[in-house]
């Protein structure tokens, strides 16, 4: 697969430089110049169209539970039970972790320098505190989905070595590193939402969300 994305990479670079070539120089200024804006119109729709949902306790609401119509009180119970996984611990983690790819695959064409590695780790470190604040606050979590990643395309914009097109095309090649590596923070993001559901329940359980909500209404 890594062949694949360098023969490919050789190939967009090539075809790059060809048509630069062929083209006078300022409209070849021209040509960079709108595939950059394109790239980082993309990325701020993407980042404005999910970050709302990324900050939400609950993204989707579901409601598997609403087909749970057994009158059996331990059947009810267990149904109950398997519903909750299904929508909290199985189908949440993977929209979480869909934003968290498409967020990282961004990042390895934006940055300069930094590895897959990196890349990946800055990405979970990001998602994973907007998650945690989400359960603590939905309003501070959006700022931190919505600010981060505009604060990032800001200071790759700053760096001179952003306008190489060769470049961002170049990181293409890294792409196959990313998919190789992605199964490990599929799991960080199930595993992570299973301790914040958890968490979330004991503090239910104990009333202490309904105290918290409570200061918060008091202190506004």
């Amino acid at each position: 697969m890594a062949e694949v994305f360098n023969n490919i990479t050789l190939k967009l670079i090539e075809l790059h430089k060809d048509f630069m070539n062929f083209l006078p120089g300022y409209m070849g200024d021209f040509f960079n110049l709108i595939l950059l804006v394109l790239l980082i119109v993309l990325y701020s729709i993407f980042i404005w169209k999910f970050y709302r949902f990324i900050a939400k306790k609950n993204i989707f609401e579901l409601n598997l539970n609403k087909y749970n119509t057994s009158e059996h009180p331990v059947i009810t119970k267990l149904l109950a039970v398997s519903f909750y996984i299904i929508e909290y611990i199985l189908v949440l983690p993977f929209i979480i972790f869909f934003w968290f790819s498409v967020f990282a695959l961004f990042l390895i064409l934006l940055s300069e320098s930094l590895e897959i590695n990196s890349l990946l780790i800055i990405s979970a470190t990001i998602v994973a505190a907007i998650r945690m604040t989400s359960y603590y606050k939905e309003d501070l979590a959006k700022d931190l989905a919505k600010f981060i990643p505009f604060t990032f395309l800001a200071i790759s914009i700053l760096n001179p070595n952003f306008f190489d097109i060769e470049r961002i095309i170049n990181h293409f090649s890294q792409i196959p590193g990313f998919f190789s590596k992605i199964i490990i923070y599929l799991a960080f993001i199930i595993l992570l939402e299973i301790i914040l559901r958890f968490f979330d329940f004991i503090f239910s359980l104990f009333g202490l969300e309904e105290e918290i909500i409570l200061e918060e209404k008091e202190e506004e």
